[in-house]
C-alpha cells in the first residue's frame, strides 16, 4: 500500500512541473539527451568555453526543444525576454509552427548540418525540435559597437564631427542618412578564409561607371587572403601598383567625404571592423584636399590648398638643397647669408650629409615616440624632446643653427598633408633626394625629381591615371584639383571618372539670381 501511494504521488508531481522552472526542466530533459550522440561539428564546438546548449520542455505540445548558441556572440537578454517565453509557453509542433510562433523578424529554417557552425558564428542561436530533421536559426547577435564620435585625423573646425566606428552597418546607416536615395547600392563580399570578414562595395547606380564598379568587385572576389583586420589591407592587395609608396586608394574617416565621392560616382570600400572607408578611383590632388575646403569661401579653401602644396614641395626639397649648395654649389649662396652660414658650421665636424641624416632621422624618433606613446605623454615628449636635443646638438657643434631651423620647418611643413597615409609618402621621399644630392649635387636632384615623376605618370587608381587632370590634361577639372572654385562653376562630374550621368545640376539655374519681389 505505501508502494501504491509513492507511485501516484511521483506520477502527480510529474504533471505539476510548472512551466517557470527552466532549470529543473533543463535537468531533467539534459540526462535524457545525453545518451544522443554528439555530431561531427559539435565535437569542434563543445571545447570552446563560450559554447552554450540549453534544453527545454513545452508541456503543451509535449515537445523537447534544444537551443544552441555561443554566449560572447548572443545578445542572451532578447532571447530569453523574446524567445523562451513564447518557446516554452506557446503551442507547436513543427518547426515550421515555430517560426510563427517567435515574435523575431529573422527566423531561417534549415536542414543541413554544414550551415550550422557558420550561422553560430554570425550570432544565430540554433533551434532543434526532438523528432525532427529541420532545425531553425534565430537572429539575436550581441552589437558590442562604441558610440560615433568626432573624427580623429581629419579633424575639421566648421562641419560635421561623425566620424566612422568599427561596425559596418553603423557605417552603412550614417552614409544612407545623407543619400536616402534607392539607387544607392550596398553590395556585400565576404573576404578571408580565417576572418570571414565582410566587405561592402557602395555606389550610385545609374552615375558611376561599370568599368569602376567590375574592376573592384572582381578584385574583391579574387583576393586570396586568410584574415582581414581592417581597409588598409585593401589599400595593398587590390591597387594597382603595391611596390608604389604612393597610397592610390584614399582612406577617409569621414561620412560626409564619402557622400561626396558617390555623387561624384565613385566607388566605396567599407570593411567590418574598421573605422576607416576607401574611396577609389583618386588622384594625387585629392590627397592634399581637405573636406574642410569645401565649408570655406572659394577664395580662401584655394589659398589653403596652394599653400599645403608648397608645404610638400618645401618638406621634400628643402634638406637636399641644402647639402646640394653647400657641398658642391656654395659659390650660389649669397655673401651676407654666405658668411653666417659659414660661422654657424665653423665648429661643426662632420660634413652636410651627416649632419642633416642626424637631425632628419632624430625627427623621425620623435614623431614614433609621440606616436606611440599615450596622446599627453606623446605630446610632452614631442616638444620638449625636439627643443632639448635641436638646443643641445647646436651647443654641442653637431649640427649648425641654420639647419636646425630648416629641419624645423621641413617637419611642420610636412604635418599640413591632410590625409595620414600621403604624409608618410612625404616622410620618406627626402631621403632618396638626399641621397642623390650627397652624390651629384643639383643634377642629383634633378634625375631623382625625373624618377619620381615617371613614376607619378605611370602610376594608376583602379586602371585611371593618378596624376589627372595634369595627365593626361583636362583643364575642366582642374575647379576642383589644385583650386577650389565656386560651386556653381561645379556643375559637371570628373571627367576621367566617365560617369554615366556627368551633369550634377543646371548651371544655368544655378547662375540665376531672384530676390523675391522680382
Amino acid at each position: 500500500m505505501a508502494n501504491l501511494f509513492k507511485s501516484i504521488k511521483h506520477i502527480i508531481n510529474k504533471k505539476n512541473i510548472p512551466t517557470n522552472q527552466k532549470d529543473h526542466q533543463s535537468s531533467l530533459v539534459k540526462r535524457e539527451y545525453s545518451k544522443d550522440q554528439t555530431e561531427d561539428w559539435e565535437k569542434e564546438l563543445t571545447k570552446s568555453k563560450d559554447y552554450q546548449k540549453s534544453y527545454y520542455f513545452n508541456q503543451k505540445s509535449g515537445k523537447k526543444f534544444t537551443l544552441t548558441y555561443f554566449s560572447t556572440l548572443v545578445e542572451e537578454k532578447v532571447m530569453d525576454n523574446n524567445a523562451v517565453p513564447p518557446l516554452l509557453e506557446g503551442e507547436f509542433y513543427t518547426i515550421a509552427d515555430v517560426k510563427k510562433l517567435l515574435p523575431i523578424a529573422d527566423v531561417e529554417l534549415s536542414n543541413s548540418s554544414n550551415d550550422i557552425p557558420e550561422m553560430l558564428m554570425k550570432g544565430f542561436v540554433m533551434l532543434t525540435l526532438e523528432g525532427e530533421k529541420e532545425f531553425a536559426f534565430i537572429s539575436s547577435p550581441k552589437q558590442v559597437v562604441r558610440s560615433v564620435s568626432a573624427p580623429e585625423i581629419e579633424f575639421s573646425v566648421v562641419g560635421p564631427k561623425e566620424a566612422f566606428v568599427e561596425a559596418i552597418d553603423q557605417n552603412i546607416n550614417m552614409i544612407r542618412k545623407r543619400l536616402p536615395i534607392k539607387e544607392l547600392i550596398a553590395e556585400q563580399f565576404i573576404v578571408g578564409k580565417l576572418s570571414l570578414t565582410k566587405v561592402c562595395v557602395l555606389y550610385i547606380k545609374g552615375i558611376t561607371n561599370k568599368e569602376i564598379i567590375n574592376t573592384v568587385k572582381q578584385r574583391i572576389s579574387d583576393l586570396e587572403k586568410d584574415e582581414i583586420a581592417d581597409s588598409s589591407y585593401f589599400t595593398q592587395i587590390i591597387s594597382d601598383n603595391g611596390n608604389s609608396p604612393f597610397p592610390q586608394l584614399l582612406d577617409t574617416e569621414r561620412p560626409d567625404r564619402v557622400t561626396s565621392s558617390l555623387a561624384e560616382g565613385k566607388v566605396i570600400i567599407l570593411v567590418d571592423g574598421s573605422p576607416h572607408a576607401l574611396i577609389g578611383p583618386t588622384s594625387l590632388t585629392e590627397f592634399f584636399n581637405s573636406f574642410e575646403d569645401y565649408f570655406l569661401n572659394w577664395i580662401l579653401a584655394t589659398f589653403i590648398r596652394l599653400i599645403r602644396l608648397f608645404s610638400v614641395i618645401f618638406s621634400i626639397m628643402v634638406t637636399p638643397l641644402y647639402v646640394a649648395v653647400v657641398t658642391y654649389h656654395y659659390q650660389m649662396i649669397p655673401k651676407d647669408l654666405l658668411i653666417t652660414l659659414v660661422t654657424s658650421r665653423r665648429v661643426v665636424p662632420f660634413p652636410p650629409i651627416l649632419e642633416v641624416l642626424f637631425l632628419e632621422v632624430t625627427i623621425e624618433l620623435l614623431r614614433e615616440a609621440g606616436a606611440r606613446l599615450p596622446t599627453k605623454v606623446g605630446q610632452t615628449i614631442g616638444i620638449v624632446g625636439g627643443i632639448v636635443l635641436g638646443t643641445a646638438s647646436v651647443e654641442a657643434g653637431l649640427t649648425s643653427n641654420v639647419l636646425l631651423i630648416l629641419i624645423a620647418l621641413a617637419a611642420l611643413a610636412s604635418f599640413t598633408t591632410p590625409v595620414y597615409q600621403m604624409s608618410n609618402t612625404i616622410r620618406i621621399l627626402r631621403f632618396p633626394f638626399l641621397i642623390m644630392a650627397e652624390i651629384w649635387g643639383l643634377v642629383g636632384i634633378t634625375i631623382a625629381f625625373c624618377f619620381l615623376l615617371t613614376h607619378l605618370l605611370r602610376l594608376t587608381s583602379l586602371g585611371f591615371p593618378f596624376m589627372e587632370p595634369v595627365f593626361p590634361l583636362r583643364v575642366k577639372d582642374f575647379k576642383d584639383a589644385l583650386f577650389r572654385l565656386p560651386f556653381k562653376s561645379q556643375a559637371k562630374r570628373p571627367q576621367f571618372l566617365r560617369t554615366k550621368d556627368s551633369t550634377r545640376f543646371s548651371k544655368e539655374k544655378a547662375n540665376k539670381k531672384k530676390d523675391i519681389d522680382e
